[in-house]
């Protein structure tokens, strides 16, 4: 009980200003149907694609800790004149998108531009992680859509960081060092390019059998250039803490994944989270509401988007103004 008290404590904090902007059931009079139109979606999606809450996870959080945070800009596609975020190098392998659409087409016959894409994603994301398992965690709404997406904005931790360098950028953005090896927890669900890998596959780090068995996994995947592998070996489709008990035995597919595990402002929490299933998933639950309240746009900042790969000035454009010239 001590050492459970000793790790809850590091989350003892006051969340950013923004979340207080932030209410739970934000479309109760506006949208009522609208949490439960997403909900439905993601779950048809769910059962017949798994691999959906990872993909939901990597974009939810590619969109909120880089760029201009949780405002949906990872969404906006590119045009003749931009480079959006979904451009950047470290968004090209970003998935889902089109569950997002469905989403807000769904919400746009039901209630008109009322619903935005950054509350779309969050509460999808939030859906797909209870869907696999995960902690079904209340989430405050009322963000708004951005009103810009640039590539050259982009800055994620990389794969092979070291473990200070990550944490370095996690507490730029307000994250402490339990916090963030409970981010990381995400890792346990999704899959991973081969080629973010590969370079590893003889470190003294990594369970030599492991590592023939990851070879040997790439070797075997035909018809792609860069083959795909479930990040966590144990149970990949489930929101769970064998993520860090995969890396206790050098099962760790990424580098910055086994090196949590390795560094010592690291490794007493990842063994903490191996071993107690619940702490963790209150954890991660508790970082995923605070991921979603970063450099949020409220009240009558940003917009409503109409479709979330466009802003609404470039969307209005392209439609044809049909009644212009008639008689």
């Amino acid at each position: 009980m001590r050492t459970k008290c000793s790790f809850l404590l590091f989350f003892s904090f006051i969340l950013p200003l923004a979340l207080a902007k932030l209410t739970p059931n934000f479309y109760s009079s506006s949208c009522p149907e609208a949490e439960s139109i997403i909900f439905i979606v993601v779950q048809r999606r769910f059962n017949t694609d798994r691999s959906i809450t990872g993909a939901l996870l990597r974009m939810h959080f590619h969109d909120c800790f880089s760029g201009n945070g949780c405002d949906a800009s990872i969404l906006i596609d590119s045009t003749s004149r931009s480079q959006p975020e979904k451009d950047s190098g470290s968004n090209l392998t970003v998935r889902g998108y089109e569950i997002i659409d469905e989403i807000k087409n769904a919400l746009e016959q039901k209630c008109p531009s009322t619903v935005s894409c950054a509350d779309i994603i969050a509460l999808a994301t939030r859906d797909a992680v209870a869907l696999a398992g995960g902690r079904n965690y209340s989430l405050p709404t009322g963000r708004r859509d951005g009103l810009r997406s640039n590539a050259d904005e982009v800055n994620l931790p990389g794969t092979s960081l070291s473990v200070p360098n990550v944490l370095q950028m996690f507490a730029e953005k307000g994250f402490n060092t339990t916090e963030t090896v409970a981010i990381l927890g995400a890792h346990t669900v999704g899959v991973v390019h081969c080629s973010f890998f590969q370079d590893r596959l003889a470190d003294s780090d990594m369970d030599p059998a492991f590592a023939q068995e990851l070879s040997k996994a790439c070797e075997a995947s035909s018809g792609s250039d860069d083959p795909v592998t479930n990040l966590d070996h144990g149970t990949p489709t489930a929101l769970d803490s064998q993520y860090y008990n995969q890396t206790l035995f050098k099962r760790g597919v990424l580098r910055i994944d086994q090196a949590l595990a390795l560094d010592a402002s690291t490794r007493d929490i990842v063994a903490h989270f191996a071993n107690d299933e619940d702490d963790f998933q209150l954890s991660f639950a508790h970082v995923m509401v605070k991921l979603g309240s970063l450099q949020v746009l409220t009240d009558g900042q940003g917009e409503i988007r109409q479709n979330c790969r466009a802003f609404n000035r470039d969307n209005n454009a392209s439609k044809p103004n049909r009644g212009r010239g008639l008689k």
